[in-house]
């Protein structure tokens, strides 16, 4: 016990120190996240901004526009593009400053370039041609000629970037700006305890904080600034100096991108002084106790000792193999408690043993009906592949292509390794499919194909295209008036923003507005209302029930969320569509073709 504590009294103000240093470096470290998250939102605002083309556009017009296609232009284009830039509360102003002189101001985003050159930064900006450049500081005057001109003079982040024309020229300044209690949301808020207090310095030496934190009562942040070490490297530094009658822990890390110095500084005072006070009450305890327990030792040993040395034989007679040994030791003290859980232990193990024995048999089972399964596919190819090479022999080549497309309709939908494949891999599968319903229709069906390049490889559900495409069949077919007409259904993809457009066209005679509503209503109503709806449909003939699209539709939405889907659009007498909607994702494997 005096060995523990004469350790424990010179070890305590260390691991006090290191508890409160973790402490406040975690809490650096989530600003630094909230500093990394505001960098890249106003990246991704700023890269949204120019890549607008109708924007981009205006920006290069090589000659005056008349008023009424601005005033169109304002209200078509522009009110649109300043909606979705300033969708985020945190943005405070979004600016594209052009030198051409065509292009008219539009408050408050696009603006004469004329304006800033007079500022400090703009040279620098221009200077990195087309690197991003950050700016700390007041908001004074900067649009000189405005009507709000200095108002607020709030201190501002802002993000600046040379932008140029599709030929290289010169063609203004994207600025971003958001402002420095939005940006450094820790440092300017409440969540922080009153003995630390972040703060950010910028390259020019300028302080910014919370000037009414309590922990500046005493000293200006800018004088404990001056007392702190200021890293060069990212990696955290801690330092710890004195002021006045005050001790303080300045833990600073540099952020490259911002040139900026990010620091928390924790006053000591009170952190000291409760070290001392647990030194003293412990020394009070520890004498305390070394009086209790010099008493207490001879009986509890007594005590103890001999039910624990049940415990051990019966952990001897387990440790040769024999689990099935009874623990008489009983009771509600520790050692009690201790024999409970040591026999519900050996009645775990037991059962832990007979589950594995049942998994094994399990297994060995399941490996038997794979190795059967895997002879019937076998089987059935080779029972194809030999009808195929006889249809050929007697010269009958329509049903030879129909056992080939049907084979391989067979080896992709038995062979289920994965749940998602390649467009390419589905759209194989519906051409199998389409060949062998045209022998059933004699020809009477035409798929045509219109896949972007780029969708080739989109990923798409195993077997989602393939229920749309029957559908279609099914009920173009059942309504073709004609004998000598066809039935076209037509699948096409295509990329829209993040997303993979896929849509299955037929040329029937379409679904009436009533019945096309009720068929979209279908796809997501709640099963119960879905099952009602689908008797009374089921009753009446002509109507389908929308089963097939519906289950397409859920696994769609499992998969990749509430927004996406399948939707039907049809205009009676003429189509039915029937458009998919994924996330555009690159598969890089897929089936094997």
């Amino acid at each position: 016990m005096l060995l523990f504590a004469w350790y424990a009294w010179s070890d305590a103000a260390d691991r006090a120190m290191k508890e409160l240093t973790k402490k406040n470096e975690n809490i650096l470290d989530i600003e630094r996240t909230n500093i990394q998250n505001n960098i890249e939102v106003m990246e991704w605002t700023g890269q949204l901004a120019l890549s607008n083309r109708e924007m981009n556009d205006y920006l290069e017009l090589q000659e005056d526009m008349d008023t009424a296609w601005l005033i169109e232009f304002k209200n078509r284009t522009f009110a649109s593009f300043q909606y979705f830039l300033f969708n985020n509360p945190r943005i405070a102003n979004i600016r594209l400053f052009t030198s051409n002189p065509y292009v008219r101001e539009f408050w408050p985003v696009v603006l004469k370039e004329s304006r800033i050159k007079d500022k400090l930064w703009y040279d620098k900006v221009v200077a990195q041609q087309g690197m991003v450049w950050w700016e700390i500081g007041e908001n004074r005057e900067l649009l000189s000629g405005t009507s709000d001109g200095a108002a607020g003079e709030v201190s501002q982040v802002s993000l600046l970037r040379q932008y140029t024309y599709p030929g290289g020229e010169h063609g203004g300044i994207l600025e971003v700006s958001m402002d420095v209690r939005n940006f450094f949301m820790n440092t300017y808020g409440s969540v922080q305890d009153p003995t630390s207090q972040l703060i950010a310095v910028s390259r020019d030496g300028a302080v910014y904080t919370d000037g009414s934190a309590e922990l500046f009562g005493e000293a200006t942040p800018a004088s404990l600034i001056g007392r702190a070490s200021l890293p060069q490297s990212e990696a955290k530094q801690v330092s710890r100096f004195e002021l006045g009658r005050s001790s303080y822990m300045a833990i600073s890390s540099y952020l490259p991108r911002l040139d900026i110095h990010l620091v928390n500084l924790v006053k000591l005072d009170d952190t000291l002084a409760d070290i001392q006070r647990t030194r003293n009450l412990f020394l009070v305890v520890i004498i305390g106790l070394m009086a209790l327990l010099s008493l207490l030792s001879f009986f509890m040993h007594s005590l103890i000792l001999k039910r624990l040395r049940v415990l051990q034989d019966s952990m001897k007679k387990v440790r040769s193999g024999d689990f099935h040994v009874d623990v008489p030791v009983a009771g509600s003290d520790e050692v009690g408690e201790l024999g409970h859980h040591y026999r519900q232990l050996l009645r775990k193990i037991n059962e832990l043993i007979a589950q594995q024995v049942n998994r094994q048999a399990a297994g060995k089972e399941a490996e038997l009906r794979s190795l059967k399964n895997q002879i019937d596919s076998h089987f059935l190819y080779n029972t194809l592949e030999n009808l195929k090479m006889l249809a050929e022999i007697e010269g009958q080549y329509t049903i030879s292509d129909a056992l080939t497309s049907l084979g391989g309709m067979m080896r992709y939908s038995l062979q289920w390794t994965r749940g998602h494949v390649r467009l390419r891999d589905e759209v194989q599968h519906i051409q199998n499919y389409i060949a062998i319903m045209n022998v059933r229709y004699d020809g009477k069906l035409e798929l045509r194909l219109d896949i972007a390049p780029e969708c080739l490889e989109q990923e798409v559900l195993k077997m989602s295209l393939q229920p749309i495409v029957e559908n279609a069949v099914k009920h173009g077919m059942d309504d073709l008036d004609s004998d000598s007409g066809k039935l076209t259904v037509t699948v096409s993809a295509f990329v829209r923003l993040d997303d993979c457009v896929i849509e299955v066209t037929d040329n029937g005679c379409g679904i009436p507005g009533e019945q096309l509503r009720l068929l979209n209503g279908m796809l997501r109503m709640e099963e119960a209302d879905y099952r009602e709806r689908r008797s009374r449909t089921e009753a009446r003939r002509g109507e389908g029930s929308g089963i097939g699209l519906r289950n397409v539709d859920h696994r769609l939405v499992m998969s990749y969320g509430q927004e996406y889907g399948l939707r039907v659009e049809s205009v009676e007498g003429s189509f039915t569509k029937v458009v998919m909607t994924l996330p555009h994702l690159i598969l890089t494997g897929g089936e094997p073709r």
